[in-house]
């Protein structure tokens, strides 16, 4: 007969009582469970004694805030020695001014939620897009402004054309400039050469403006007004330092003064300083003065017809001035070639009633065109500058605005592997850097430390 294999009957074969007597594989993987959490006991009770709080980071801080590794407590709250993961205002406040990002916004995030630490030596200013989109790409502000486009998803996409262009405003400049007749060829340079100007012999960085320039002439230097080119961008703390980001202004004694000489009288070698009307006369009189004083010959004038005065007719052939009556008609006769043809060549002179020298229009040149934007030329030396300032080749009017479009940046910044990165960051900031106090880069790390307390 075979045997009967009922559930029942296999069941009555199991030892239920197996548990309960020793056995070497349980044995040790108990040890090894309480010998784990003795050491993690002793290696947290390890750190507290010796005041060391990474064993609570997320991960290593940036680079800006590495001073403060060890110094949990300054920009995170502790309670009952605990310390709390979110990090609030306040502390970030301590260090930095962070000014509102605009004076229409809805609501103000927190610091922690754009900029987030404990990933490493990033940069706390790479926002990612989703910071920025979370507003712009349906945004809100308070108050009815029409100033700003609503909604931004993407630069690909959906970002405006940049504000100069897209209101199509003209250079407010008033010196008269003609690029296309600049960079024609075989133009006629210093001293009757022949030469082919490029942008560079023009515009270059403020970190680059110290060095010579083609076509200028360092002894138009004095009587200039301040030179701006040597100053860069503000820095986070405030120090103005040369750039090589942004383009130093151009100026005449760099830029004009061996083509464009200010001579003044075929007597006098030298030119007339580049400066105010007041200065100019200044100079024009001293050096007509200095000359008559060397030369009296010239006291005696050809007779001109037409400086005889009615029914007294001067019978010599000449005229005998004295030197105030020589200096006064030169200076005349000279200020009005000045003032009508050479300055008026690049200047517009204003006139008023009853004034003895005229007013020259503030030249309102524009340092830069996007001050809210971050660019960077040095970064871009590889492209030729007519590649994105393709207009300046063409254009004959001081007015045109010769910014390239959003069109010539989305060539290079698109998505894709072989693009140039585009995230938000890199062009805006959030914060008003004018507006901005000494960041933490101007303490020692005692200081900082002490601040934290």
């Amino acid at each position: 007969m075979p045997r009967t294999r009922t559930t029942k009957k296999l069941a009555q074969r199991i030892d239920l009582d197996y548990f309960k007597r020793p056995s070497p594989l349980r044995r040790w993987r108990f040890l090894f469970s309480v010998a784990a959490l003795v050491l993690a006991v002793l290696w947290i009770a390890w750190y507290g004694v010796r005041s060391d709080r990474r064993v609570y980071s997320a991960g290593n801080l940036s680079s800006a805030h590495a001073v403060l590794t060890k110094q949990c407590s300054a920009c995170h709250a502790s309670t009952m020695g605990f310390f709390d993961e979110k990090v609030n205002d306040q502390k970030c406040l301590a260090c930095h001014d962070g000014p509102v990002h605009h004076v229409t916004q809805a609501f103000t995030p927190s610091c922690a939620s754009c900029h987030a630490d404990h990933r490493g030596a990033a940069r706390l200013a790479a926002t990612s897009d989703a910071n920025c989109t979370e507003c712009h790409a349906d945004l809100a502000t308070r108050g009815n402004s029409d100033s700003f486009v609503r909604n931004v998803g993407s630069f690909e996409t959906s970002h405006p054309e940049f504000a100069v262009l897209r209101s199509e405003r003209h250079d407010p400049g008033t010196v008269q400039l003609n690029h296309y007749l600049h960079l024609q060829p075989n133009l006629l340079g210093p001293n009757g050469s022949r030469v082919q100007m490029v942008c560079a012999d023009c515009h270059r960085s403020a970190a680059d403006a110290g060095g010579p320039w083609p076509y200028g002439d360092s002894k138009s230097q004095a009587g200039t007004p301040k030179d701006l080119s040597a100053e860069g961008p503000k820095n986070e703390s405030s120090i103005t330092v040369p750039s090589r980001a942004y383009m130093a202004p151009a100026t005449y004694a760099q830029t004009c003064a061996a083509c464009h000489a200010l001579q003044f009288d075929k007597r006098v070698t030298d030119a007339v300083p580049h400066d105010k009307p007041e200065v100019i006369h200044a100079f024009v009189v001293a050096k007509l003065q200095a000359y008559i004083a060397a030369h009296p010959a010239d006291l005696r004038v050809a007779r001109d017809p037409r400086r005889d005065l009615p029914e007294k007719p001067i019978p010599a052939g000449y005229r005998l001035l004295t030197p105030p009556q020589w200096v006064a008609e030169r200076t005349a006769e000279d200020e009005q070639l000045l003032w009508r043809k050479t300055c008026k060549q690049c200047h517009t002179l204003l006139t008023e009633a009853g004034a003895a020298l005229p007013k020259i229009a503030p030249s309102n040149i524009t340092a830069r065109y996007l001050p809210h934007a971050n660019f960077d030329h040095s970064q871009h030396g590889l492209v030729d500058c007519a590649s994105c300032h393709a207009a300046a080749t063409t254009s004959q009017q001081s007015s045109d605005v010769l910014l390239p479009g959003i069109a010539t940046c989305r060539a290079c910044h698109h998505t894709g592997a072989e693009a140039a990165e585009s995230r938000c960051f890199e062009c805006h900031t959030y914060h008003d850097p004018a507006q901005r106090k000494p960041a933490h880069s101007n303490f020692s790390v005692a200081e900082l430390q002490g601040r934290a307390q």
